[in-house]
């Protein structure tokens, strides 16, 4: 009884330390952004704001971005949907819509991939000023009422 509690436990240890092994040597993706933040600077109100994040596959196995959250609607993003080869670069745009948005921003786009880094912050940011707003005069909108 007790070389049979023996054998399955050095079968477990056995088993355990092979897999372990198999991870280890098994090629995984990764994803390695040239940068991760984007400063906009200033420009005017109603721009469709936009620029384009590149990755590289750093890894050896081919990549997959499973998932593109941006945090919040007035940003949209589109990227590369197939796997991309080690060594091989991808994209990923994101448009920021300024549309009554005035003032400094702050935005965020959390990717998730299949990578050694299988989740990466990417940050756009900048100020948009406000479209200037024609004053209105009563006389000559009182004018026009009579015409």
């Amino acid at each position: 009884m007790k070389n049979l509690f023996a054998i399955i436990l050095l079968s477990m240890v056995i088993s355990a330390s092979a897999q372990q092994s198999k991870n280890e040597i098994e090629p995984r993706p990764d994803i390695q952004f040239e940068e991760t933040t984007h400063d906009f600077g200033t420009f005017k109100e109603g721009t469709m704001a936009t620029c384009e994040f590149i990755f590289t596959n750093t890894g050896k196995a081919p990549l997959v971005l499973t998932n593109v959250q941006p945090s919040c609607g007035c940003t949209s993003p589109e990227w590369t949907r197939e796997p991309i080869a080690p060594g091989a670069k991808g994209k990923l745009k994101t448009v920021y819509n300024s549309y009554s948005r005035p003032g400094a921003f702050q935005k965020y786009v959390t990717v998730t991939s299949n990578g050694i880094h299988s989740e990466i912050t990417l940050t756009i940011k900048g100020i948009v000023v406000p479209i200037p707003v024609e004053p209105i005069s009563p006389v000559r909108n009182q004018m026009n009422n009579d015409q």
